[in-house]
C-alpha cells in the first residue's frame, strides 16, 4: 500500500529535532518568498505574480498536509478537499453573519476542519488499501451534494463576499502573506511529526501494518490523529482562498481534480517526505504557468502534466527526493527527514 514512501535507513533520526549544518533552507526560502513582494512592484503584472505566488503557497499547504496521511501513513485520500472546502465555507459563514475577518477566521476553520477529520477518519479509517480510497471518494460525493443542495450557502450558484477594503495595486498582499504563513506552517507540522515518536509510529503503519499493531502500536488512534492532523491546515487556506476569490462555489473545491492534484504533486515530489510535496507543488504549478503562458488554457496543459508524471514514474519512481536519496544524489539543501 505505500511502497513508495521513504522509510529513513536509521530510525533514531526521525526523534531528532536537532536542526542540520544544511538547515538554513528554509529561513533562506521564506525570505525569498517575503522578498517577493516588494520586488514584485517594479513587474508590470505585480497581482498576477502575487496571484501566482498565493496559488503556489495554496498548493504547497495542501500536499504537504495530505502527505502526513497519504504520505507518512501510506493512505492515499482521494477527498481530502472536503476540508479545503469546509474551510473556505466556514470563514465565509464567520464573515458574513458574525463581522469576523476571514484572515482570523481562517484559524477557526482550521479547528473546524481537524474535528470534521477525526469524525471523517473515525468512519473511513475502518477500511484500508482500496477500500479506503472508495471511501474518501464516497466521502467527497456527499459533501458535494450537501453543498449543491445547502441553499443557506448558496447551493450550487454559491455565495459572495466583499471586496477586502484595499486599493487595487495592494489587494493580493495580504492574501500573499497569509498563504505564506500556513504554508511555512504546513511545513513545519509536516516536519516536526517526522522527527518525533508520531511520525516513526505512522512510518510503521505504512510499512506493514499489522506488524505494527503486533508491536504494540495503537494504529487506528495514530491514524485518526494523522487524519486529522492532515485536515487542519487545509480548513485554514480553504478560507484565505475563499476571501481571495471572493466568491465560493462547490465547484471550486469539492471536484476530484483537486483531490488528484495533491496526490500527484506528492508522488511526483516523493510522498513521504518533507520536500517531496514542496518540490511536487513547485514543479506543477511553474510548468502549468509556463505552459499557460506559452499556449493559453487549453487542455495541453493536462498533456504536459501528464507527461510529467510519466517522466517522473519511469525516471523516479520513488518520486524526486526518494529517488535521488535511493541513488545517494539527494542534495544536503533537500534532504529535510
Amino acid at each position: 500500500m505505500a511502497d513508495s514512501t521513504v522509510i529513513p535507513k536509521d530510525k533514531t533520526e526521525l526523534l531528532s529535532t536537532k536542526p542540520s549544518r544544511e538547515g538554513w533552507w528554509l529561513p533562506m526560502l521564506v525570505l525569498v518568498m517575503i522578498a517577493l513582494v516588494p520586488f514584485a512592484r517594479f513587474v508590470d503584472a505585480y497581482n498576477y505574480v502575487l496571484q501566482v505566488g498565493i496559488a503556489l503557497l495554496m498548493w504547497v499547504t495542501l500536499t504537504t498536509s495530505w502527505n502526513i496521511l497519504g504520505g507518512y501513513t501510506g493512505y492515499i485520500s482521494l477527498g481530502h478537499n472536503v476540508f479545503f472546502g469546509i474551510g473556505g465555507y466556514t470563514a465565509a459563514l464567520l464573515f458574513t453573519h458574525f463581522g469576523i475577518s476571514p484572515f482570523i477566521g481562517s484559524v477557526l476553520a482550521g479547528f473546524v476542519a481537524l474535528l470534521l477529520g477525526v469524525l471523517a477518519g473515525f468512519i473511513t479509517l475502518r477500511t484500508r488499501g482500496p477500500a479506503f480510497i472508495i471511501s474518501t471518494i464516497a466521502l467527497l460525493l456527499v459533501t458535494t451534494l450537501w453543498f449543491d443542495n445547502w441553499e443557506f450557502v448558496g447551493g450550487v450558484n454559491g455565495m459572495s463576499l466583499p471586496l477586502i477594503p484595499l486599493p487595487l495595486s495592494f489587494v493580493k498582499v495580504p492574501f500573499y502573506y497569509a498563504m505564506l504563513v500556513a504554508a511555512v506552517g504546513s511545513i513545519w507540522l509536516g516536519y516536526r511529526i517526522a522527527h518525533s515518536k508520531l511520525g516513526l509510529a505512522l512510518r510503521a503503519i505504512a510499512q506493514d501494518e499489522v506488524k505494527a499493531e503486533v508491536a504494540g502500536i495503537d494504529t487506528r488512534r495514530l491514524k485518526i490523529t494523522a487524519f486529522a492532523l492532515s485536515a487542519f491546515f487545509p480548513g485554514v487556506v480553504g478560507a484565505i482562498w475563499g476571501y481571495n476569490l471572493s466568491y465560493l462555489r462547490p465547484l471550486i473545491f469539492f471536484t476530484i481534480a483537486v483531490a488528484a492534484q495533491m496526490v500527484l504533486m506528492a508522488i511526483i515530489g516523493g510522498r513521504g517526505s518533507v520536500a517531496g510535496p514542496v518540490i511536487g507543488a513547485f514543479l506543477i504549478v511553474g510548468l502549468n504557468e509556463v505552459s499557460i503562458s506559452q499556449f493559453g488554457g487549453s487542455e495541453l496543459n493536462l498533456v504536459i502534466t501528464g507527461l510529467i508524471l510519466v517522466v517522473v514514474l519511469l525516471f523516479f519512481p520513488m518520486g524526486i527526493v526518494g529517488s535521488l536519496r535511493e541513488a545517494g544524489r539527494l542534495p544536503a539543501s533537500l534532504d529535510w527527514d
